[in-house]
């Protein structure tokens, strides 16, 4: 069976030090009382590669606990759960530094900032006082649409998001959850920029579009063996989905193809915040300063797929590996190839457009 790595090792965390420190409270999360450092993270960054910098210095793993998506990260926050660190991508900070969830992280107490490319370190709106940032980077990717180049093969040299509302293809085409993927990518599809504020023309444009795509989909899923499973199986032929994704299915040595329209693929940025009430803040930059190890740097790539922030580690990897993973050199040239996932305005307004579109649409 296919079964997606990172999440394999997921399930088991959940089972073993996260059940113990993540506990559900009258609805509401609420972390055990913990000598380690915690990080809320994706559901496929907790492998053991992230934290051996971490466990060298204090003997013991850190804590972890898994989101799918950053609303639901969000919604967990904001109902009382409090982990020492966050692993938010940048169009999602200002929505938790204005809800007074985080703190700055000082970057001169970061042994591996200055090994961050400085593209990445100069992100617009990241920036607090002194040395002091509401981010710091771990890696960038793209969010795109994988296609089965066996099932749809016109689309292989089409390389274009028309498939996803194809009606060749009703009923076989996925979506992910979070709108900062999915809307954005409607948005753009129709030539909307989803980072301004939308105009009521435009928001029933997308509104329409939106619900069409829904009507096209198979599924709406955030979980990643889900995703993978039914595009290995034939049942999806095209779904969106981000670099880790991909890689996994190439793995796999399944005919796939990630799309790069000429009009540009969305690409992003993820990394770290500090929780405001942060207890042990060595710990956390040591949690931080882990996850940029140059191990971890070497799992991003060869494992997930993605471009590591770390780019001095980056220069260490065999090119050919490099090329694999169909990573450019220049991230300045990278991050300008695309769309930029910013922060959405109204963000949960078009979270409740988007809820309220697949309601109807059973998905």
């Amino acid at each position: 069976m296919f079964m997606h790595r990172s999440k394999t090792f997921s399930r088991a965390l959940l089972s073993g030090a996260v059940a113990s420190a993540f506990l559900l409270v009258a609805g509401q999360a609420q972390p055990a009382k913990a000598a380690e450092a915690m990080l809320f993270t994706w559901e496929n960054l907790a492998e053991p590669a992230f934290f051996e910098e971490y466990a060298k210095k204090y003997g013991k793993q850190p804590e972890s606990a898994l989101f799918a998506d950053e609303d639901e990260a969000f919604a967990k926050m904001m109902a009382g759960f409090k982990p020492d660190v966050m692993a938010p991508c940048t169009y999602e900070v200002p929505r938790w530094r204005d809800a007074g969830l985080i703190q700055p992280i000082d970057t001169a107490k970061l042994s591996t900032w200055d090994s961050i490319a400085p593209p990445l370190r100069k992100i617009t709106g990241m920036a607090a006082e002194g040395s002091k940032v509401w981010f710091v980077p771990q890696y960038w990717g793209i969010t795109s649409v994988t296609i089965r180049t066996d099932l749809a093969p016109e689309y292989a040299e089409k390389q274009s998001w028309d498939i996803l509302w194809d009606p060749k293809y009703k009923g076989r085409v996925a979506a992910l959850e979070g709108v900062d993927d999915t809307v954005a990518m409607a948005a753009l599809h129709l030539g909307i920029n989803p980072y301004e504020k939308l105009t009521p023309a435009n928001e029933k444009k997308l509104r329409d579009h939106l619900a069409k795509l829904a009507d096209n989909l198979r599924l709406v899923t955030s979980d990643s063996t889900t995703l993978t499973q039914a595009v290995a199986s034939g049942e999806v032929v095209a779904a969106i989905t981000w670099n880790d994704h991909y890689t996994e299915m190439k793995a796999e040595n399944l005919p796939v193809k990630f799309l790069r329209p000429k009009s540009g693929v969305m690409t992003f940025v993820c990394g770290f915040v500090m929780h405001k009430e942060t207890k042990d803040v060595g710990k956390a930059l040591t949690l931080i300063d882990s996850n940029n190890s140059e191990v971890a740097t070497d799992f991003l790539v060869k494992e997930m797929g993605y471009g590591p922030a770390n780019t001095k580690a980056l220069k260490a990897i065999d090119p050919a590996v490099r090329e694999a993973a169909e990573l450019p050199e220049d991230v300045d040239a990278f991050l300008a190839s695309g769309f930029f996932q910013q922060a959405i305005p109204e963000k949960d307004k078009l979270v409740a457009m988007w809820q309220e579109i697949r309601a109807l649409s059973g998905r």
